[in-house]
Formats: structure tokens, C-alpha cells, sequence
């Protein structure tokens, strides 16, 4: 995620520049419905231009902190999320959702808020590590299989999966 400013309104944006369409030129902002160029680092930048653009590395998949990808079965389609460094709360995308990543699903016996997820940089710049907690869920969460108990903090291993209420997650590094 990265934070910007729309160069018309000034209104301040986050932007998940892994989930920019590959090829688009620019977007909408929310607010002012006014266009905001995007440029990518690995294209020659044009000259002149007048307002602010923001700048993507359309390398930055490749550069990614790990991944959830979302299991299909009968309730839930498959998904894929970028992490980005942070704390990250996951769960059942709905209305009144506080969740940073919301998953589609009919699965109601996943919460809306239902995993805590903080990734962080190791000390002595060896990656990142991701580390789960069960954010007070009603139907609780389960690691390879095992229970997280209330206070439990788990690391997560590539390949690992979680599962939140019947829907099943794999993180990958």
C-alpha cells in the first residue's frame, strides 16, 4: 500500500499498487472524479506534464511480503492478497466489515473481523515475518489443523494454512 494525494483536490488515498490493472494510464479519484496519471518505473516517463503522477513499479508482485490466497469451495471463490507490512485484519466482507483484507464468501461462520495478521521486518534486514492471531472470533481459528487459543501468536511458514470458520487459506512467501 501506498499513500498518495489526489494532485486536484489534495484528498489523501491509499493505493495497492499490486492490484493496478496492468496497462491502465490513470484512475478516478473518489472524491473529485478528476483523473490521476499512473507511470510505471520501468516505462520512459513522459515530459511535461502538469499535475502530479504516481509512480508504480510494475515489478512490485515480484517484490511482495507473501500472499493469502483463499481456497474455493461451494461458499467461497478463490482469492488472491498481496500483504504489505503492517497490521492487516481479515475477514467476511460485509457492510459493517472492519477487515483490511474482506473476502467474498457466504461462509457466515467466518467473522468480519475475524484474524489478526501483523507483518514486520526481521531485525538485521533478513525479510519479514507474519505472525496470526485470532482476533476474538466467535467460531475461533485454526493453524494446520490446531485451535488458536485467545493470546496465542503464531509465525506463519510458507505453505501454511489457516482457516476461518469453514474457509481454508494458504500464505505463501
Amino acid at each position: 500500500m501506498i499513500s498518495i494525494k489526489c494532485p486536484h483536490c489534495k484528498v489523501g488515498l491509499k493505493v495497492d499498487e499490486t492490484r493496478i490493472p496492468k496497462g491502465i494510464v490513470s484512475f478516478k479519484c473518489p472524491k473529485c472524479k478528476k483523473e490521476i496519471p499512473i507511470s510505471y518505473l520501468d516505462q520512459k516517463m513522459g515530459h511535461g506534464a502538469d499535475v502530479e503522477t504516481l509512480v508504480v513499479s510494475s515489478k512490485a508482485k515480484e517484490k511482495s511480503l507473501g500472499r493469502l490466497t483463499v481456497i474455493s469451495d461451494a461458499d467461497t471463490p478463490q482469492q488472491e492478497f498481496q500483504l504489505s507490512e503492517g497490521i492487516i485484519i481479515v475477514g467476511r466482507k460485509a457492510k459493517a466489515s472492519t477487515a483490511t483484507i474482506c473476502i467474498q464468501t457466504n461462509d457466515k461462520t467466518m467473522s468480519r473481523s475475524h484474524l489478526r495478521l501483523e507483518v514486520k521486518k526481521n531485525p538485521k534486514d533478513t525479510g519479514y515475518s507474519h505472525c496470526i492471531s485470532d482476533n476474538n472470533s466467535k467460531n475461533h481459528t485454526l493453524y494446520n489443523g490446531k485451535r488458536i487459543e485467545d493470546g496465542d501468536v503464531v509465525v506463519l511458514k510458507d505453505n501454511d494454512e489457516v482457516v476461518l470458520g469453514r474457509t481454508i487459506i494458504r500464505f505463501n512467501e
